[in-house]
This record gives C-alpha cells, sequence and structure tokens, in this order.
C-alpha cells in the first residue's frame, strides 16, 4: 500500500482506487489564442499521488496488486473519476479500471 502526501495533505486510497493530479489544460490554442477557462477542455493526463492496496479477491481472500505506482503518468478517460479539491488543489479520484494508458 502506497500513502502520498499531495501538497501536504494525506491520502489514502482504498481498494483499487487512485489519486491524480491532473495536468494543467491548455491556455492557449494550437493557433495562438488565448482559451478562457469556460472554454478550456478537460485534462485527461495526470500523475498518480497515491494509490490504494489493491482490490480484494474474494475467492483467496487476498489483494491483487496494483499495476500502476505513485508517480505514473497515465491517461484516463474524460469523464472518469470523481474530482475533488483539496486545501485549493484539484486531484481525481479513479479506479484502476479507469486508467487507459500509462506515459512512457
Amino acid at each position: 500500500m502506497a500513502t502520498a502526501t499531495a501538497k501536504k495533505v494525506k491520502i489514502r486510497p482504498l481498494e483499487d482506487r487512485l489519486v491524480v493530479e491532473p495536468f494543467e489544460a491548455e491556455a492557449m490554442s494550437a493557433g495562438g489564442i488565448v482559451l478562457p477557462d469556460s472554454a478550456r477542455e478537460k485534462p485527461l493526463q495526470g500523475k498518480i499521488v497515491a494509490t490504494g492496496p489493491g482490490k480484494l479477491i474474494e475467492t483467496t481472500g487476498e489483494r491483487a496488486e496494483m499495476s500502476v505506482k505513485v508517480g505514473d503518468v497515465v491517461f484516463y478517460g474524460k469523464y472518469s473519476g470523481t474530482e475533488i479539491e483539496i486545501n485549493g488543489d484539484d486531484v481525481v479520484i479513479l479506479r484502476e479500471s479507469d486508467i487507459l494508458a500509462i506515459s512512457e
């Protein structure tokens, strides 16, 4: 089980959940136009700041190993997870199955 500190706040996700700090949305379009906050697309990439212990396997009573770790940069679905604010910082809590890919 990995517990991390996301900007001075300890977060310990349960089961197969992850806490992801999303990257900032682009403030400028490809053509050089400055985008207002309302027109910016929601970021779909972020850095994992905490992971849970893994999903409990009912038949054996053991925990499945997580395939991601703290520090991994991941891509996730547009409507995945729950966005929350902790001490002014936005984070997303996702299930491991919501992760689409790991950036290398």
